[in-house]
């Protein structure tokens, strides 16, 4: 995983959704930044859509900044090809963009494994979390966000995040 404290590595992508290019904003524009690595056909991406949305905009409203973006290869994976994304992204009602990652350098960058692997930086964008979105697994309880939300709510009153961070789990990132 990641170490704390790490500076998020620079990017630049297409949202699949608007087609423009986002990149990782400079240090300071938002309260936190939350990178997600996920993807179309993952079911534990499927368990926790409904409930990613519903965190991101409660966290969007406060300042914090979410990015989604996808790796995986869409040839081997041709669910998870940028115009299905777009799709899935709109079905889904993603308040954030769903960014293309198709050399997979940004994974790469961010030691990113599975999806969904989740990201946080602070202000500095410095990593404050990674890890898992809650406890929760496909088949086994319904998905809130509880992990990364204690993380957030710490880290928008200037609380230290726990230490005990607990890594994703989900598909592999689909290499090439």
């Amino acid at each position: 995983m990641m170490p704390l404290g790490t500076a998020a590595p620079d990017f630049t992508l297409p949202d699949t959704v608007s087609g423009a290019a986002v990149s990782l904003p400079s240090a300071g524009r938002s309260k936190a930044t939350v990178i997600l690595f996920i993807c179309n056909h993952c079911p534990y991406v499927h368990h926790i859509n409904a409930a990613l949305v519903k965190v991101a905009n409660i966290y969007q409203a406060k300042g914090v900044r979410f990015i989604a973006i996808s790796s995986n290869n869409a040839a081997t994976h041709p669910q998870d090809a940028p115009e299905l994304m777009t799709k899935v992204a709109k079905m889904q009602g993603y308040p954030f963009p769903y960014l293309y990652d198709e050399s997979q350098e940004v994974a790469r960058a961010y030691g990113a494994e599975c999806t969904p692997d989740l990201f946080v930086f602070d202000t500095d964008l410095k990593c404050a979390y990674r890890g898992r979105f809650d406890a929760t697994r496909p088949g086994s309880g319904t998905a809130t966000g509880t992990d990364l939300s204690a993380a957030l709510d710490a880290l928008l009153t200037d609380r230290d995040i726990s230490g005990e961070q607990f890594p994703s789990m989900g598909c592999s990132i689909k290499w090439k």
